[in-house]
């Protein structure tokens, strides 16, 4: 494996789009519809062991992280992701330090799963749409009931166990009415980085517009200002928005961290 110039992310789908809910914006569960039924969709022992070793002779740095996304990758359950760190483990080189991600909707969390985290150095990247009412109107099971509960049950066990987590929130037609209480909310339980991401999303016909559930681009706007200005009176230092960070980056003439806003995609 040639050894890359620079630094590179990687998100492996170990499950590709399977998922335990049926979240109404998703656009990975359709993906399912594009393999033969009845294929699993677990990614096999040997392809996985390949991929880590790969990915560890491809990147350049000390540091290797690898990002586990879905669908949903908690399906594979914990022993799953114990052998993932097993062949990390097998094919580290001296002077290697590897890092892990995980996003995950929370509702398999249990007591078991943290621990495994914990130990293993896990950072998560947790879905949340803001307070119940808001959350449950989009984020349900296949069955089409709410998700806030399990979302949240999951999310108190990873705070117990002090797991390093990003709250990622999608901002959608709906929630980018309720700045403030959004904001709050995500104060109350504590948390300290936020990921906002405005739903943007096609209708299924041939005409190119936005679905109502789409978040209008006035609308965004007005949902970062509010936010931005009760962050900046009271949390700036203490709750880290990653847009706003972004913005920062550019007033501090420093490089942007993501992607979208950098001159070469990728170069991250």
């Amino acid at each position: 494996m040639v050894k890359a110039s620079r630094e590179f992310q990687v998100f492996a789908k170990p499950v590709g789009s399977i998922c335990n809910l049926g979240c109404h914006y998703c656009y990975y569960i359709e993906k399912e519809q594009l393999y033969p039924k009845g294929k699993s969709f677990r990614m096999p022992e040997d392809i996985l062991e390949e991929y880590i070793v790969q990915h560890l002779e491809a990147f350049p740095g000390p540091t290797i992280n690898f990002s586990w996304h879905g669908g949903e990758p908690t399906v594979l359950g914990v022993d799953y992701f114990r052998k993932v760190v097993a062949l990390q483990r097998k094919h580290q080189s001296p002077g290697q330090h590897i890092t892990n991600g995980i996003q995950t909707n929370g509702t398999l969390l249990d007591e078991d799963w943290c621990r495994f985290l914990a130990k293993n150095g896990f950072g998560v990247g947790l879905s949340l749409d803001g307070p119940q009412d808001l959350h449950d109107r989009y984020r349900v099971t296949k069955s089409q009931n709410p998700t806030h509960e399990q979302a949240m049950r999951g999310y108190n066990l990873l705070r117990r166990y002090r797991i390093p987590i990003d709250i990622l929130c999608v901002v959608h037609s709906l929630n980018v009415q309720h700045p403030i209480q959004v904001y709050v909310f995500f104060k109350q339980i504590g948390a300290q980085y936020l990921t906002f991401l405005p739903l943007v999303e096609l209708q299924p016909v041939a005409e190119l517009d936005v679905s109502r559930r789409s978040v209008a681009p006035d609308d965004w706007g007005t949902f970062l200002c509010s936010i931005f200005d009760e962050w900046i009176r009271q949390d700036i230092g203490q709750i880290k928005i990653q847009i706003f960070e972004e913005a920062a980056s550019t007033a501090f003439d420093r490089e942007h961290a993501l992607c979208i806003f950098r001159k070469t995609c990728g170069d991250i």
